[in-house]
């Protein structure tokens, strides 16, 4: 079902509460950040390691999860040196 793009609706769902005019007043609208399409080769091993991790699905997304992260760490460390 997924798989064919469509989406699964419990009608026996409860619903949920109704958000104040406040909260609406004080929205902001996020964009989310732009991604770009790269050319990556990496070793086979590193490769197969998420693969098999996720199980064969989502190993893309948690490569780019892991590069994420790594980078908020080094942002983090620079940082901290500069004071």
């Amino acid at each position: 079902m997924h798989a064919r793009g469509e989406l699964y609706h419990n009608p026996e769902a409860p619903e949920g509460p109704d958000l104040p005019d406040e909260f609406w007043e004080n929205a902001v609208v996020v964009e989310p950040p732009k991604t770009r399409s790269v050319h990556l080769k990496i070793d086979a091993d590193v490769f197969r390691h998420f693969l098999a991790e996720t199980g064969g699905r989502g190993h893309i997304t948690r490569m780019q999860n892991v590069l994420k992260s790594y980078v908020q760490a080094q942002q983090r460390k620079a940082a901290k040196a500069k004071g």
